[in-house]
């Protein structure tokens, strides 16, 4: 029963286009990782991302986030773009050119618990306190980067997590080794030195200052910009995974043509009405109208002074 549901459960995620689909045992993570994340919080790791210090015990225990958990299913939705905003233009990470991952990803995980006939089962994507990356490594989808992205073989790192929490036993998969070797590309890329060795710095983080970031960017940081003016992609462009990675084809997860079309004026003048129309359903509205402006007048500014 655990295997045939386990193999239905793969097959449907891959009908509704995932592109990774693996299993883990629900248990609390290992002391390892459980002291990193404590120490990580305890030295400030998360700026002031209060929420990811919310519910540690939750974070490390999936059986209190769902009682009676057994499995977790671990899924993944690649985002990599097949067109792509002009490169003297400012830039938008990629994650963010289509509608709203968290719905689209909510939406299909539904769909694939209902199709199998799951009754008793919990959805999460990015919005729960899950170790998402963590749990995708325990379901043998691939390894955690010196990005601390998690790396799927022959495909790269631009891809969205969702984890279905089950109370049935199913088959579960292996973890495999990292892949990395030697690479550091992606510490080298980091312009601002978020990334060193096994830390990472939210502080220093070009996509924690440009998105959740309210206040003043720092000088330092914000000169290193360059023409981003929502999140950084520079640490994933750079890893030597992300040239097999495969266009999406998901409808939902394609820029609008009005996207594709902005310019440094267009942006510039930006009024906030247009900004709810160009991102009406998009993720780029967690970093609200007057960040984007905030990051678009310093981009700008830093223009000025090269």
């Amino acid at each position: 029963m655990s295997s045939r549901l386990s193999h239905n459960i793969k097959s449907e995620a891959a009908r509704l286009g995932f592109f990774a689909c693996g299993i883990a045992k629900a248990e609390p993570v290992d002391d390892n990782t459980a002291t990193k994340l404590r120490q990580w919080l305890a030295n400030g790791g998360n700026a002031d991302m209060a929420y990811l210090s919310n519910y540690t015990e939750k974070r490390l225990n999936p059986s209190l986030l769902m009682e009676g958990v057994k499995s977790i299913v671990c899924l993944a939705l690649g985002y990599t773009p097949a067109r792509h905003i002009p490169k003297d233009e400012y830039q938008i990470a990629a994650y963010a050119y289509g509608k709203d991952y968290h719905d689209i990803m909510k939406q299909k995980l539904h769909q694939l618990a209902q199709a199998v006939g799951l009754q008793n089962y919990r959805a999460f994507c990015d919005t729960a306190p899950v170790l998402e990356r963590y749990w995708a490594v325990k379901a043998g989808l691939g390894w955690i980067g010196r990005n601390h992205q998690l790396i799927i073989p022959h495909a790269g790192s631009m891809f969205f997590l969702g984890e279905l929490f089950c109370n049935v036993a199913l088959s579960y998969d292996s973890p495999m080794p990292d892949h990395c070797g030697t690479c550091h590309k992606c510490l080298d890329a980091c312009p601002t030195k978020a990334l060193s060795g096994n830390s990472f710095d939210a502080a220093r983080c070009l996509s924690y200052q440009t998105i959740e970031n309210r206040g003043d960017i720092p000088q330092g940081i914000a000169e290193k910009m360059g023409t981003f003016i929502y999140g950084c992609d520079r640490c994933q462009t750079a890893c030597p995974w992300n040239r097999f990675a495969t266009p999406t084809t998901e409808p939902d997860l394609q820029p609008k043509e009005e996207l594709l079309a902005m310019t440094r004026e267009k942006w510039q003048q930006l009024t906030e009405d247009e900004y709810r129309q160009l991102f009406k359903g998009s993720a780029v509205k967690r970093a609200k109208y007057s960040g984007l402006m905030r990051n678009i007048r310093t981009a700008k500014n830093n223009e000025k002074q090269n």
